[in-house]
């Protein structure tokens, strides 16, 4: 293989796990508007995902849709759970201690995990073919192709859903005031709740159509997680194309110092971008003067 073949690889395996980190940075993004509050058991969710799916299908052999609903449900449910029972209790509270709930949530969804699941790796079956497509000589497989176009779906409903229901319309005005939204009858613990109840569902989804890929464990989480919030980062907490192009940036950059450099900054690369960005631009290298929140 050549270098411009290698190149090509690069860049599409790149831009399959950029698009995953977007989906993660989406699901930051939303509760971190809606709430002010940045969560970080985001990745449990996607672990959740990936495990649940892979629950359904080898236990109570059910076919595909049906276990990645079930899953994606109760992935949801478990948002829910922690929406209620964890964030509105406090939801006053200090931002600090709010965000070291979330890594207690963290800790406790993915030590649950552990004990049901063991610590073992497990594969989730491919959606469709294995058979390599072949691009510029480059491979790809066919798991690629329903990670770009299941992101896209989920960013082309988010957009309807924020920008033309009256839903979306109110979870905007929450994220902009939420005491003037309450003033003109907007429930904002509602649309609290609403904030995680979509961050849970993007979340699982995302698990999901990378365990093909990947394969999932209890604690995939982790690392994912943390990319997602990276790729926010970059793309300056917005749920706008910022996060898209911040996650998509992350996952060229990641593959091609991979590639090019050592495998073994693979992980290191995404955290000397975040620190780069924390340090230099902290708004956010996509984000305009005033960031676009919705």
């Amino acid at each position: 293989m050549d270098n411009f073949q290698q190149l090509i690889q690069y860049v599409l395996s790149g831009l399959s796990n950029g698009a995953i980190y977007a989906l993660i940075g989406f699901g930051f993004a939303i509760i971190y508007n809606a709430t002010g509050i940045i969560n970080f058991a985001q990745g449990e969710f996607v672990m959740l995902g990936g495990m649940l799916t892979i629950f359904f299908l080898t236990v109570f052999h059910l076919p595909l849709v049906p276990a990645v609903l079930l899953a994606v449900m109760i992935s949801t449910i478990v948002g829910v759970v922690f929406e209620r029972l964890a964030i509105r209790p406090l939801r006053n509270a200090k931002p600090l201690r709010l965000i070291i709930i979330t890594i207690g949530a963290s800790i406790l969804i993915r030590g649950i995990a552990m004990l049901v699941w063991g610590k073992d790796t497990h594969a989730l079956p491919a959606f469709s073919s294995n058979e390599p497509i072949l691009i510029a000589g480059a491979t790809m497989l066919p798991q690629h192709l329903w990670i770009f176009g299941v992101t896209v779906l989920i960013i082309i409903i988010s957009r309807i859903f924020f920008n033309y229901t009256m839903m979306g319309k109110a979870m905007r005005a929450c994220a902009y005031n939420a005491q003037a939204a309450g003033l003109v009858g907007i429930s904002v613990k509602s649309m609290t709740l609403i904030s995680f109840v979509i961050s849970a569902a993007i979340g699982s989804m995302a698990g999901i159509i990378i365990a093909p890929l990947t394969m999932t464990s209890y604690d995939v989480g982790i690392m994912l997680g943390l990319k997602g919030f990276c790729a926010v980062i970059i793309g300056g907490m917005s749920t706008g194309f910022g996060t898209v192009l911040g996650g998509l940036v992350l996952g060229l950059l990641e593959a091609l110092g991979a590639g090019f450099i050592s495998a073994s900054y693979k992980d290191a690369i995404a955290f000397i971008i975040l620190l780069l960005i924390l340090f230099f631009r902290p708004e956010g290298l996509f984000s305009k003067k005033e960031t676009e929140r919705f």
